[in-house]
Order: C-alpha cells, then sequence, then structure tokens
C-alpha cells in the first residue's frame, strides 16, 4: 500500500515509539482527538502520544488507505496492552503544507 509520505512517516515513528519524528509530522497547531478528547500542540500531541504509548504500549499497522492529498481515512490493525486487542480502528487524517494539521482516531 503507499502512503501519502508525511502519513507513512507518522506510522513508522509510531512503530519505532520515535515521539520526536511523530511530532515532526504534525503542524505546530495541529489537533488529535483520541478517545473523546483533544490535544492540540506539539507539547499536548507530545504528551497525549506519550502517555498513550506507556499505558497501552501499542503499535498500528497500516491495512488500507482512501482519500487524497488533503484528507486520507486509514484502517489500521492495532495491537497492544488493551482489552479486545487487536482492535480494528480509523485514523482520519487532514493535512495541509505536507504536515499533519488534524487527526481524528476512532473505531
Amino acid at each position: 500500500m503507499n502512503l501519502l509520505p508525511t502519513i507513512q512517516a507518522y506510522f513508522d515513528a509510531e512503530r519505532r515509539a520515535d515521539c520526536q519524528a511523530l511530532l515532526d509530522c504534525f503542524a505546530t497547531d495541529a489537533t488529535v482527538r483520541d478517545e473523546g478528547r483533544s490535544h492540540t500542540g506539539h507539547y499536548a500531541i507530545g504528551s497525549w502520544w506519550e502517555d498513550s504509548k506507556a499505558k497501552y504500549r501499542h503499535v498500528a499497522e497500516p491495512l488500507e488507505a482512501v482519500g487524497d492529498t488533503d484528507s486520507t481515512r486509514v484502517l489500521a490493525k492495532v495491537t497492544g496492552a488493551f482489552p479486545g486487542s487487536p482492535a480494528m480502528l480509523s485514523f482520519a487524517f487532514t493535512l495541509a503544507n505536507d504536515k499533519i494539521a488534524a487527526l481524528e482516531i476512532g473505531a
């Protein structure tokens, strides 16, 4: 599967547990929505991601993607230390200037 470079970089950084590389994928004022909460800006996104990674020890494997250069939805198999693992989750990316402007993660 061919993902846009920014989205591929996000999943690569996530798999390597590389918070800085993951943050490099986001615009400075980006927002992530996950588990009913929003996190805006690099500091908040980094804190959310590090807390989530420590709690769930998750890894996301992209399986399919639909969309265009501005908006892409990726279906991924997420495994980790949480009830119901593995789970199929949707990652809805909004891109601007080759950076993630918004990401919503859900079932």
